[in-house]
C-alpha cells in the first residue's frame, strides 16, 4: 500500500511559524513522525510539500496509478483552491485530510475547506497525532473497500 502525503504552503517552516497555534517541532520532525506512522503499518509514504498551488495539483494528477491513498494538509490553500480540489476529484483516489490545529475555531475564513470537500474524512486540531489518525483511518478503509466490507 503507497500513501501520498501532501503538505501545503507554510509547513516547512513549522517550529518558526506561530508555535502557539502549530507547535515548537519543525517540519523535519514532522516527517519523522509520518514516515514512522506509515512504515510500522506497512504503509510507503511518498512525501511532498509545496508552496506552490500548481506543483500540489500537479503531484496530486501524478498520484493517479501510483499511491492508493493520499493525506493531505492543503495548509492556506484549504480556503482558497478550488483547483486542489478539483484535482482529488479527478484521480478519485481515497484521499483524507488533516489539519494541525482546529481550524473550525479559528478566524471566521478558514472555516471553509475546499479540498475537504473531496476526501472521506478530516482530522483537525490533533497536531501531528492527526496524520496518524488519517494514516490509520485511510489504511481501514482501504482494507475495507478491498474486501468488500
Amino acid at each position: 500500500m503507497t500513501f501520498l502525503i501532501i503538505n501545503g504552503p507554510n509547513l516547512n517552516l513549522l517550529g518558526l511559524r506561530e508555535p502557539d497555534i502549530y507547535g515548537r517541532e519543525d517540519y523535519n520532525s514532522l516527517q519523522r513522525f509520518i514516515y514512522d506512522c506509515c512504515v510500522s503499518e506497512g504503509i510507503k509514504p511518498l512525501l511532498f510539500q509545496s508552496n506552490h498551488e500548481g506543483s500540489i495539483v500537479d503531484r496530486i494528477q501524478d498520484a493517479y496509478g501510483e499511491a492508493d491513498g493520499i493525506v493531505i494538509n492543503p495548509a492556506a490553500y484549504t480556503h482558497t483552491s478550488v483547483a486542489i480540489l478539483d484535482a482529488l476529484k479527478a484521480v478519485q483516489i481515497p484521499a483524507v485530510e488533516v489539519h494541525l490545529s482546529d481550524i473550525s475555531a479559528r478566524e471566521r475564513f478558514r472555516r471553509i475547506s475546499y479540498p475537504g470537500m473531496a476526501c472521506l474524512r478530516s482530522f483537525v486540531g490533533l497536531g501531528f497525532e492527526g496524520y496518524r489518525q488519517a494514516i490509520l483511518y485511510l489504511k481501514t478503509y482501504l482494507e475495507n473497500e478491498r474486501r468488500g466490507a
